[in-house]
């Protein structure tokens, strides 16, 4: 007796059951070996980490060992107009080389040099301590800068740009 649809099985009941899936076929897929994979995306993750971290640490480095970053920059209109309430300042500037006005033993480097932006000229007194830089006309320097007696200007450090 075939098994008729809707009908309640009953304790006791000979007849066989059929799914309603017994003609249909399946295929299940082989799992795909996961070690490899994800080994690689680890790899790749751990380089890509390490030089984000690199770059990181390498420009925070190099920010924080800038010994200009800390002053403030040198206010070439102030100066100009009086210089009395900026003696005994400091200030950091990036000032572009114009001219060489001479050499004084024991005295230093008369320069004359170019604020960014502004084309007036600022008389730098270059300590004898630093007469081993090599100025030439054109090339931009990172100066710590302080305003001494009679408004003269004093280059307490000086490095290339």
């Amino acid at each position: 007796m075939a098994p008729q649809p809707n009908r309640p099985i009953e304790q006791g009941d000979d007849s066989p059951i059929i799914s309603p899936f017994a003609q249909t076929t399946s295929s299940v897929r082989a799992e795909r070996p996961r070690g490899r994979g994800s080994w690689t995306l680890w790899i790749v993750s751990a380089v890509l980490g390490l030089l984000l971290i690199g770059n990181v640490a390498f420009f925070t480095v190099r920010y924080l060992a800038n010994p200009y970053r800390t002053l403030e920059p040198f206010p070439v209109d102030k100066y100009l107009a009086d210089f009395q309430p900026l003696a005994g300042s400091k200030f950091g500037s990036d000032l572009k080389v114009v001219a060489d006005l001479g050499w004084k033993e024991n005295i230093g480097r008369l320069m004359v040099f170019n604020a960014p932006n502004d084309g007036r000229p600022i008389l730098v007194l270059i300590p004898p301590k630093l007469a081993g830089l090599y100025f030439s006309k054109g090339q931009t320097y990172q100066v710590a800068l302080e305003v001494g007696e009679g408004g003269l200007i004093y280059a307490d450090s000086c490095d290339k740009d």
